[in-house]
Parts: C-alpha cells; sequence; structure tokens
C-alpha cells in the first residue's frame, strides 16, 4: 500500500494542519507552525507530546499516511453514471 505523498502534505501544509491536528490533538497550532511541514519536525513533536519511541512516533505517522492516501485515492475515483457520449456522432 502506498503512504501520502509528503511533498503534498508540505506544500499544502495550511491545508493539512487541521487533519493532524485532529489525529494527534495535543498539539498546538504554535507546535504545528513550528513544524511548518517538516515531517521529521512533526514525528519528534508526537513522540515528545504522547510520550513515545521515535519508532512508534513514525510508525503512527506513517499509518496516518497511508489512510490518508487511500481517502484520497477513494476520493479521486470518478463514477461515470452519465448517459454515454457521442462517439463519431453515434450513440
Amino acid at each position: 500500500m502506498r503512504a501520502m505523498n509528503w511533498e503534498r502534505i508540505s506544500g499544502n501544509w495550511t491545508q493539512w494542519k487541521g487533519r493532524i491536528q485532529e489525529r494527534w490533538g495535543k498539539l498546538t497550532q504554535e507546535q504545528l507552525d513550528v513544524i511548518a511541514g517538516r515531517r521529521e519536525q512533526l514525528s519528534g513533536h508526537i513522540q515528545e507530546a504522547y510520550g513515545l519511541t521515535q519508532d512508534e512516533a513514525d510508525r503512527q505517522l506513517r499509518n496516518w499516511e497511508r489512510n490518508l492516501a487511500v481517502e484520497y485515492e477513494e476520493s479521486d475515483l470518478v463514477m461515470d453514471h452519465d448517459e454515454p457520449t457521442p462517439i463519431n456522432g453515434e450513440r
């Protein structure tokens, strides 16, 4: 299973901060502003806020990324329920 592309997350950090705070509610807005899309910083703050090992914080972050990838891919699926489009003037 593929994880969410971190460049996509860091490039749109402002939009993703809310989702991160939903998952790791102990992180403050100020901390998220300091993290500024840097994955290693986020992992370190998760580790510190929750008293986790670095491996556990990284594992949680990887799982979150994988879940986002699945969610994002599913939302990108387009089901075509419309009438067939004309091909060469025929239906």
